[in-house]
């Protein structure tokens, strides 16, 4: 039945059909049709990895251009129940990131007391920011504490890490410390990436080492009847 359903689908968007819905109930848009990338396949991995109350604030995915991509230097953001995000995909493995992550925001909106309140996520986050003030000051890369101190998102410190630091060498100095350079940037971001590294490795020894609170939280967040409201 999903076998049929898929390739009827897929026959569709061949023929220019502009959006569907998948079995689970998500309307997706194409504003433009994503090349040499199988979107019902990705999304049907989504569907069937991730508990449904997980994704359930999600109505809708749009593939098309945003003004935000260039605004914010990003490929995907999350509003308003929808997933905005690129239709240029390296491949599979690429789209399937890019919409784990950002299903992860909008558990901040339905979860946020859940994953937030008892502030062990924060104060994780914080200890490992310290210590890469520390890290980085020893290796020449000076800022003031204020950037390692503000959980929120905050772009110059963004680009203090990803263009007078670099990406790359970041992830050597960092090793072991954050999930990813981009972990570092905000608490929302923390949890971000750790979600997606949870549903892109089904190895979560890296993740349980490197990021321990955050690992149990979404353990947590996989069962909804554990979820106080």
């Amino acid at each position: 039945m999903l076998t049929s359903y898929l390739k009827e689908k897929q026959e569709k968007l061949k023929s220019k059909v502009n959006d569907f819905y998948t079995p689970g109930g998500l309307h997706i848009y194409f504003q433009h049709p994503v090349d040499n990338v199988d979107v019902e396949s990705v999304i049907d991995k989504i569907e069937s990895k991730l508990p449904h109350h997980l994704f359930q604030e999600i109505e809708m995915i749009v593939f098309g251009w945003f003004e935000e991509f260039d605004d914010r230097s990003i490929n995907a953001f999350y509003k308003d129940n929808a997933i905005y995000v690129s239709y240029l995909q390296q491949d599979e493995a690429d789209l399937y990131d890019d919409l784990i992550h950002e299903i992860s925001h909008s558990l901040e909106e339905a979860y946020g007391y859940q994953i937030y309140a008892d502030d062990k996520i924060k104060k994780e986050f914080l200890r490992k920011r310290r210590y890469l003030h520390d890290i980085l000051w020893k290796n020449g890369f000076r800022a003031p504490m204020s950037f390692f101190t503000n959980i929120e998102y905050d772009q110059e410190f963004d680009k203090f890490l990803y263009e007078k630091i670099g990406y790359d060498k970041l992830s050597s100095i960092m090793s072991g410390l954050f999930i990813s350079p981009y972990a570092a940037t905000s608490l929302r971001e923390y949890f971000a990436t750790a979600f997606t590294e949870y549903y892109m490795d089904s190895n979560h020894d890296f993740l349980q080492k490197v990021s321990p609170q955050v690992y149990e939280k979404i353990k947590v967040l996989q069962d909804v009847e554990k979820l106080d409201f």
